[in-house]
């Protein structure tokens, strides 16, 4: 698959991105999740908060020349895996945090399915994941799995939820309907760890109390 059928822009060509399927092995404040990361393209979030949450640090075990996209709103920030030093370059992508609530375009060079492992603590307490109007890249601010609307997303008329379906399977489009106000079709469930498009006509925030005890 061309990168170029990859970068969604503003005009969100579909593409064939793998969503990440990962398992969170703690009940407690600090854990670590585990994502899998499939041969070419994936599209998956950091779902913990780490000491280091930057592209550098959180991909540093994937294969050499692989390759993480993160979407600004027009364009993306593109760091590549360098074979010769074994470090991310240029170094400014490679310095870029993705948190927990935002989501990356990861392009794994391995031949086989890798485990990307994310530690950190859980983002707890009342959360805020900023959503910008156009077209934006987000994802649940915690290891929880669920359709965007049971872990906290509310619909406003006409947003776009775009979930990648199957490896080169295209998205499963759902739009939150300004008459019935229900997402139509039904939204999918969310992997934890899985990030997903979405695309609003005017800015908000995807708000949420969350606790490990509660």
């Amino acid at each position: 698959m061309r990168t170029k059928t990859l970068l969604l822009a503003a005009a969100l060509t579909a593409a064939g991105v793998a969503t990440s399927m990962a398992q969170v092995y703690s009940v407690n404040a600090v854990g670590y999740v585990n994502t899998t990361i499939h041969p070419g393209f994936n599209l998956v979030s950091n779902p913990l908060t780490a000491a280091d949450n930057t592209i550098a640090t959180l991909f540093k075990t994937l294969p050499v020349n692989s390759v993480v996209y993160k979407f600004t709103g027009s364009g993306y920030i593109i760091a590549t895996l360098d074979p010769d030093d074994g470090v991310y370059l240029p170094v400014d992508a490679a310095n870029t945090t993705v948190v927990p609530g935002e989501g990356v375009f990861v392009k794994s060079a391995g031949s086989t399915d890798l485990t990307v492992t994310f530690v950190g603590e859980v983002s707890q307490g009342d959360l805020s994941n900023p959503l910008p109007a156009g077209l934006s890249i987000r994802s649940s601010q915690v290891p929880q799995a669920g359709t965007a609307a049971e872990l906290g997303l509310v619909g406003e008329p006409n947003d776009i939820v775009y979930q990648y379906k199957a490896v080169g399977a295209g998205y499963d489009i759902s739009t939150f309907d300004p008459d019935d106000l229900v997402w139509a079709p039904p939204l999918r469930t969310l992997k934890v760890g899985e990030a997903f498009f979405l695309k609003k006509a005017k800015a908000g925030v995807w708000t949420r109390h969350f606790s490990v005890n509660g």
